[in-house]
C-alpha cells in the first residue's frame, strides 16, 4: 500500500525528518504519534504529497511518486489519497453535498454522478438530511463527518488524517473514533492518522512513535 525509504526533510538548517522507513498495509489503521516537533505533520504532507522529500522514495499502491510531474501528482492524488483535518476545511460557500461532491468533479467525474456518490455518503455518515446546509449551519462533529465523506469519494487508496478529533467534544470524538474503525471493516479502508488523543491511538492497528525526526513502529 505505502512504502516509505529514506525520507529525509529539512527546513534550512532543521533537518525535520531524519531518513524515515516505514510500511503501511491495505486496511491497515495506523496512528503516528509522538511530541510537537516531533516531524509527524511533516510526514503525513509528504505521505500525501503536498510536500516533497529532500531525499528518499514514497511509493502509494506501486506507485513512485517522485517519478510523476506536477500535472500528473496532482490528478494522482486527487484520485488516491483522501484527507481530514483538524479544522474540517470545508467551502463555506457550498452545501455539505457540494464540499462532498468537489473532489469527484475535479476528477472530472459526471455531475449526476458525483452528486449520487456525495448523497449515499453522507446517508452512511448520517447526514442526508443535512445535506443542503451550509458549515455554518452545522455542528463540530457534523462538519467532521462531511470531510470525511469528502475524503472518500473518489475511493482512495488511503485516508491522511491530521488530529481529525482535535477540535471536538467527547461524544463527537468517540463517534469519530468509531467511524473510522466502521470504515475500514466495512470498505477496508486504510487510514494514517497523526493524532495526539492517547485513546484513539490505542484502538489503531499499530502505533509509529516519532520523535526527533526518526520513528519506532
Amino acid at each position: 500500500m505505502i512504502q516509505i525509504k529514506g525520507i529525509t526533510k529539512s527546513f534550512g538548517t532543521l533537518q525535520v525528518l531524519k531518513g524515515i522507513d516505514l510500511s503501511i498495509e491495505n486496511g491497515e489503521v495506523v496512528a503516528i504519534v509522538g511530541p510537537s516537533g516531533a516531524g509527524k505533520t511533516t510526514l503525513l504532507q509528504i505521505m500525501g504529497t503536498l510536500d516533497t522529500p529532500d531525499s528518499g522514495q514514497l511509493w502509494i499502491n506501486g506507485t513512485d511518486t517522485s517519478r510523476l510531474k506536477e500535472k500528473d501528482l496532482a490528478a494522482f492524488r486527487n484520485k488516491n489519497i483522501g484527507f481530514v483535518f483538524q479544522f474540517h476545511q470545508l467551502l463555506p460557500e457550498f452545501t455539505a453535498l457540494e464540499n462532498v461532491m468537489i473532489p469527484a468533479l475535479i476528477a472530472r467525474e459526471k455531475p449526476h454522478v458525483a452528486e449520487g456518490k456525495a448523497k449515499d455518503l453522507l446517508d452512511f455518515m448520517g447526514l442526508s438530511d443535512r445535506a443542503n446546509h451550509k458549515p455554518a449551519e452545522l455542528s463540530g462533529g457534523e462538519k467532521q463527518r462531511v470531510a470525511v465523506a469528502r475524503a472518500l469519494i473518489n475511493e482512495p487508496a488511503v485516508i491522511l488524517a491530521d488530529e481529525p478529533s482535535g477540535s471536538l467534544d467527547t461524544k463527537n470524538k468517540e463517534e469519530l473514533h468509531a467511524l473510522f474503525f466502521e470504515l475500514r471493516d466495512k470498505m477496508k479502508q486504510t487510514f494514517v492518522i497523526v493524532t495526539h488523543d492517547e485513546q484513539l491511538a490505542k484502538q489503531t492497528d499499530r502505533v509509529i512513535h516519532m520523535k526527533d525526526g526518526v520513528v519506532n513502529a
